[in-house]
């Protein structure tokens, strides 16, 4: 084994870098959102799936 692979807890990762380590954790499906984000978001999926199957509809001329 290498030294690099044994760190202790107190060494600075890059992982670390920019983070404040003390802070609660949180993820986006507990993040905030507003009821225009949900607007917004319906409307890509919608386009999203209008394409993925509306090109190939058309193009075999159902």
């Amino acid at each position: 084994m290498t030294d690099d692979a044994e760190q202790s807890a107190d060494q600075d990762t890059g992982a670390d870098v920019g983070h404040d380590l003390e802070a609660d954790r949180t993820t986006a499906p507990m993040s905030d959102y507003s009821s225009r984000a949900v607007l917004i978001g319906t409307i890509v999926a919608l386009v999203g799936v209008a394409i993925a199957f509306g090109i190939p509809l058309l193009a075999v001329g159902v």
